[in-house]
């Protein structure tokens, strides 16, 4: 009895320097989440309740700037733009992501050799990116248009970016063209966790391709999928690059994202107080999506 209560009172010292070891570890990196994740957080939400202008001091103002979105019809236009090309860009980077990655899953020749060139287009910035593809959509010098000429299947070479219709094409081929690559490395180590001990007694069973992937591969696959989903969503909800390099929010203003009007309203028009109030609202938006697609995902997933 009293040789295990000095033993508890030994080890109690040593659990405490132990504790105080892995703070020291992690501190570097708290060090720089505190500095320019959540101080930046807690300036832009004190900002956000001034009128707040370059120049000249700022003044208090309470939650006017957050009042202020709900009559601002040009934000809502916005925030529809962006949850509309969200939708359709996230559903069509899954739908070239998911079968590469089945496809690149598989040992076969030259594997190796198709995943690199895949990947490629992701190493690209995407401001370089939507500079490329300003060029390749150019309707002088470019290559899209005279291809499609020469190829026989318009009349003259188009302008793909005069139109709302055809910018919106263009922009999403491009990113899906730059982000594939990015999500199907995600999916392939959800795909290559899979014990191929299941897959292989479901085939024994006489589970067709769909049946495996349906009710063996989908369910196994939900962390993977959740945090593709997470990283598709968050950067189209974050989309300006290419909104700005390659339409400068046209044609007629109708390819502004919630990004790029916060940057108009912040660095165009100086209400820096506005722009602020409404990354506020964008980055609580960002934390639900994100919050919901994980409890959507996670639904069943304990189920037998």
């Amino acid at each position: 009895m009293i040789g295990s209560g000095l033993q508890r009172q030994s080890s109690a010292p040593r659990r405490r320097r132990s504790q105080w070891r892995g703070l020291a570890y992690i501190a570097p990196a708290m060090a720089l989440v505190i500095v320019f994740f959540i101080m930046p957080v807690i300036f832009t939400g004190w900002m956000s309740l001034h009128n707040w202008p370059l120049m000249g001091a700022s003044r208090w103002i309470g939650f006017n700037n957050y009042f202020r979105m709900y009559n601002d019809g040009r934000f809502m236009t916005a925030l529809n733009f962006t949850a509309y090309y969200t939708v359709i860009v996230t559903v069509a980077i899954f739908v070239v992501a998911f079968p590469l990655a089945v496809f690149v899953e598989k040992e076969r020749q030259f594997v190796s050799a198709y995943r690199t060139i895949i990947f490629l287009p992701v190493v690209v910035g995407l401001a370089t990116a939507s500079l490329l593809w300003v060029w390749l959509a150019n309707v002088d010098s470019g290559f899209i248009g005279p291809a499609l000429k020469g190829l026989g299947l318009v009349e003259k070479s188009p302008n793909l970016l005069a139109t709302f219709d055809t910018a919106f094409l263009t922009v999403v081929v491009m990113v899906v063209w730059k982000i594939a690559g990015f999500t199907m490395i995600i999916l392939l180590t959800g795909l290559q966790a899979i014990p191929a001990e299941l897959t292989e007694a479901a085939r024994i069973d006489g589970a067709g391709r769909w049946q495996r992937f349906v009710h063996l591969t989908l369910p196994l696959m939900r962390k993977t999928i959740a945090l593709a989903l997470i990283v598709s969503v968050t950067g189209s909800v974050l989309a300006f690059d290419q909104f700005y390099i390659m339409t400068a929010g046209g044609p007629q203003n109708k390819m502004i994202s919630v990004v790029y009007y916060i940057f108009n309203q912040s660095f165009v028009s100086f209400n820096l107080g506005y722009g602020a109030a409404l990354s506020i609202v964008l980055l609580a938006i960002l934390v639900a999506i994100s919050i919901i697609q994980l409890w959507l995902l996670r639904v069943g997933e304990d189920r037998p």
